[in-house]
């Protein structure tokens, strides 16, 4: 029974006090809140193709990221001079630290609610980086992962056979270990909200292309939702990226990342230490 006011009518009910609306408008405000999230994007390179790299810092602007981070890694005095110049925070080391080292580094100086880092080259489209940015946004994921051989994925200048058919075995094999299934591991495109970095950033030891993995495996650990987006993308020439070799030293950061799953260690100091003393 509705309380009479000091006249002794009952108040009327507002529209809004109707507990169904009162969730629409809690939803409402929860996604407004998520729009309004800030984005920091980190951009790991080593011996970049600089008018690439310029292209696509440009193109990233329609993302209306708060922060650009371009961690460069052992660059000559002249690929130092280009990217320094280009409409971004660039941060240099003068030797080279790793593609995980240097995303690492760069979400750590990051002060943004939300973080993602992209390939150096372009290989992923900007439609695409906010299809994974909209993942988090959205409220669906915690980490969202870009994926080049998910079915709705799309692919032009497909990689050399070789680099695929290990790619394909390398993903196959990280279904079997881990407990997050993908189609896709490596792809140079994940973004993750500032409260899950928070949770796994202390778990990461991977200095090199194994800290996808490591990530995915860290945060199938803290139970956060992992979100797999088909992204369009494209192979890019002139990649420093070993087929062969590179793929053996992911198999065995795989089994490192089930290794620390299981036993909780793999003798391996946490990025966070190493890049504390400078390596």
């Amino acid at each position: 029974m509705g309380r009479n006011d000091s006249r002794g009518r009952t108040p009327a009910r507002h529209p809004g006090d109707a507990p169904g609306v009162q969730k629409d408008f809690h939803e409402a405000d929860l996604r407004l809140e998520r729009m309004q999230r800030s984005l920091g994007v980190v951009l790991p390179a080593y011996d970049p193709d600089v008018e690439q790299l310029a292209a696509y810092v440009d193109s990233l602007a329609s993302l209306d990221p708060a922060t650009i981070r371009i961690e460069l890694d052992d660059p000559s005095g002249t690929v130092r001079d280009e990217v320094s110049a280009l409409p971004a925070t660039v941060s240099v080391s003068d030797h080279r630290r790793g593609k995980g080292a240097a995303i690492t580094a760069g979400f750590e100086a990051l002060g943004t609610d939300d973080y993602c880092f992209l390939d150096a080259d372009g290989s992923t489209d900007v439609e695409s980086v906010g299809r994974v940015v909209e993942a988090l946004r959205s409220g669906g994921a915690d980490l969202a992962v870009g994926s080049r051989r998910h079915p709705e994925a799309t692919v032009s200048n497909t990689q050399s056979r070789l680099r695929g058919t290990l790619g394909d075995g390398f993903a196959w094999l990280g279904r079997r270990l881990l407990s997050v299934p993908l189609f896709d591991y490596q792809c140079g495109a994940k973004a993750i909200d500032a409260e899950s970095w928070a949770l796994v950033r202390g778990d990461l030891y991977e200095p090199g292309f194994g800290w996808d993995v490591n990530l995915i495996a860290a945060a199938g650990q803290h139970n956060l939702r992992v979100v797999e987006v088909p992204v369009s993308w494209a192979d890019r020439p002139g990649s420093t990226v070993g087929p062969i070799s590179t793929t053996a030293a992911l198999g065995a950061a795989l089994l490192r990342a089930q290794r620390r799953t299981m036993l909780g260690s793999t003798g391996k100091r946490p990025l966070l230490d190493r890049l504390a003393d400078g390596k």
